[in-house]
């Protein structure tokens, strides 16, 4: 298979060997074309965005590119929070000026003249090399005034998040870049009609830009040649837990999630047998064994209520504990949570605690039901998306795998994790 996005060029780091592998290509194509027809050839390509939301990118150039404001901005979110997501973190070691070139296509078709680079402030390692990318573009021409002649102006500024997870929402993103502390904002306004600064303001995920690339070069029909009539191109997968060969893997739209698992990731760790999948990280839905065959895409995704978030895969084979996995994933949300919203605040803290005590062996007979209540209520009543998806894991978990749950009041544990009195319960 033909890879979009890490092809030869993605284990280059230097300007010249980016440049002699076709960089910088995309971007020309693009500066030769009108604005407009840039943000209609990706509103043709049917590329939605890969960091979680799935939202068109077309769409959300569109409503940008049609602001008359002077002062429009871009910023790539590449503030990677989500537990078991590391695909970012590979397109920035690997190839910075990718992540660049993406930027500048999609600042030149909004109109922008100023982007943000925002990063996870955990990812320190991928500071030199990301500030090395964009002073050495901005060196050759390709960022600053008048770019290759173009006429056009734009340049590009690294920010750094400081570890809040909730910064990985588009409008606390903002505030952090504005000095303030990542606390989402009320919606509407959106970000297209007043984000950064209150400009028209264009946020996409590292990947998503990234695709502009192939796009550009191939052409929006050749591009929709690759993965389902409405899942386009190829998408980029986290896959770490119980799986031989952990890592990044790039497949095209309309494979299987068995597939991914047994062909690419060489099948189950020690050989054995899968208990669950949690696809899209902490915040994402687990699918037992049984469901492996699902068609990794949107459509299929969204035909279940559930969706790919950011493409984390985390593999669990049958030594793990279900109790014991919610409970360290209650606990991340419990931490994470910025405590803005009562529901966010205090649903997480309940979750955590029914949880705690399912583990101990003395949780009661109406848990799960409490449990699900309390996941409803914060998906409906929730300010931003971390608390509307915290507990989807707790809800597909208690679909799936609820015997499990629930036998820990009597004391037994499948696995043996949890230290439970003989009989517990309430």
């Amino acid at each position: 298979m033909k890879h979009l996005i890490f092809d030869k060029m993605g284990t280059s780091l230097s300007f010249s060997e980016y440049s002699e592998s076709n960089g910088w290509y995309a971007l020309k194509k693009a500066l030769k074309m009108d604005p407009e027809d840039v943000v209609l050839e990706v509103k043709a390509s049917n590329l939605v965005g890969r960091g979680g939301a799935g939202f068109p990118m077309g769409l959300k150039m569109g409503f940008v590119a049609e602001k008359s404001s002077p002062t429009k901005y871009i910023v790539c979110n590449a503030d990677e929070g989500e537990p078991g997501t590391f695909k970012d973190r590979e397109l920035l070691s690997r190839n910075p000026l990718k992540v660049v070139e993406g930027m500048i296509i999609a600042a030149y078709g909004i109109g922008a003249k100023k982007g943000y680079l925002y990063v996870r402030g955990e990812y320190s390692d991928q500071k030199k090399v990301i500030a090395q990318a964009i002073e050495d573009a901005r060196t050759a021409g390709y960022l600053g005034h008048n770019i290759k002649g173009s006429g056009f102006d734009f340049d590009i500024e690294y920010r750094s998040g400081t570890g809040a997870y909730v910064c990985g929402e588009e409008t606390a993103l903002i505030e952090s870049i504005e000095g303030r502390s990542g606390d989402p904002r009320i919606k509407p306004p959106y970000t297209a009609d007043e984000g950064l600064w209150g400009e028209p303001t264009l946020v996409n995920n590292v990947e998503t830009l990234v695709n502009l690339l192939p796009i550009m070069t191939l052409g929006a029909e050749t591009y929709k040649t690759y993965g389902t009539e409405k899942s386009t191109g190829t998408k980029l997968f986290s896959v770490s837990g119980s799986v031989k060969n952990r890592g990044v893997y790039e497949v095209p739209f309309g494979i299987t999630l068995r597939e991914l698992i047994y062909d690419h990731c060489g099948g189950v760790e020690g050989d054995g047998r899968i208990k669950f999948v949690q696809i899209g990280g902490s915040s994402g839905v687990v699918l037992p064994e049984s469901m492996l065959d699902i068609e990794l895409s949107y459509e299929a995704f969204g035909a279940i209520n559930a969706g790919l978030g950011s493409g984390a895969v985390l593999v669990a084979d049958e030594s793990v504990c279900v109790i014991d996995f919610l409970k360290a994933t209650a606990a991340f949300f419990e931490h994470e949570s910025c405590g803005k919203c009562t529901p966010c605040r205090e649903g997480n803290r309940h979750i955590a605690s029914i949880l705690n005590n399912l583990g101990k062996g003395i949780g009661s007979a109406v848990d799960c039901d409490t449990l699900k209540r309390t996941c409803h209520v914060m998906k409906e009543a929730s300010f931003c998306g971390l608390g509307q998806a915290a507990p989807t894991a707790v809800l597909s978990t208690i679909e799936h795998f609820r015997d499990e749950m629930v036998a820990h009041i009597d004391g037994k544990c499948a696995t043996g994790v949890c230290a439970l009195p003989e009989g517990g319960g309430r």
